[in-house]
């Protein structure tokens, strides 16, 4: 299994990178005895066509999850068990978050997956720390540890 985290936009330094990278790490530490690998984070450029430049990115074979407002609500367990369901597949998993634009309709009609962190609307740069911690959380779930209390 490959896990891909795509996203539009170069993230530079600052709070927002230092946490996903924090994340990345506890979750590549807490993931390497569940079978989960290391995310490999993938940034394109907007311009001139983000639809194209994603599309061009996403691993072929890969099942593709979408962040969207229009998604599904999951809860922390819920998104652990679909890493998990994939994982035990050995099925590729793209994570896709779009610009400030949001996806190309092309790009959401592709999707397996249509996951939303609520009806609110998040900047892109946020949601990559939200979607990283989420992914750290559902290890420390998928593991048994105390991390998530539900």
């Amino acid at each position: 299994m490959r896990l891909t985290l795509l996203a539009v936009g170069r993230l530079r330094r600052g709070p927002e990178k230092e946490l996903i990278d924090d994340y990345l790490s506890r979750f590549a530490k807490a993931g390497r005895g569940l079978g989960l690998p290391a995310v490999d984070l993938v940034e394109v450029e907007g311009r001139p066509s983000e639809a194209d430049a994603l599309s061009r990115a996403i691993p072929d074979g890969s099942a593709l999850a979408i962040l969207d407002e229009r998604g599904t609500q999951m809860t922390s367990p819920d998104f652990a068990d679909l890493l998990a369901r994939h994982r035990d597949q050995a099925r590729d998993l793209c994570l896709v978050i779009g610009g400030a634009d949001g996806l190309d309709p092309a790009i959401r009609a592709r999707a397996d997956h249509a996951i939303s962190f609520g009806r609110m609307v998040w900047p892109h740069m946020l949601a990559r720390v939200m979607l990283a911690e989420q992914l750290y959380r559902a290890a420390s779930i998928l593991a048994g540890s105390p991390y998530h209390r539900a």
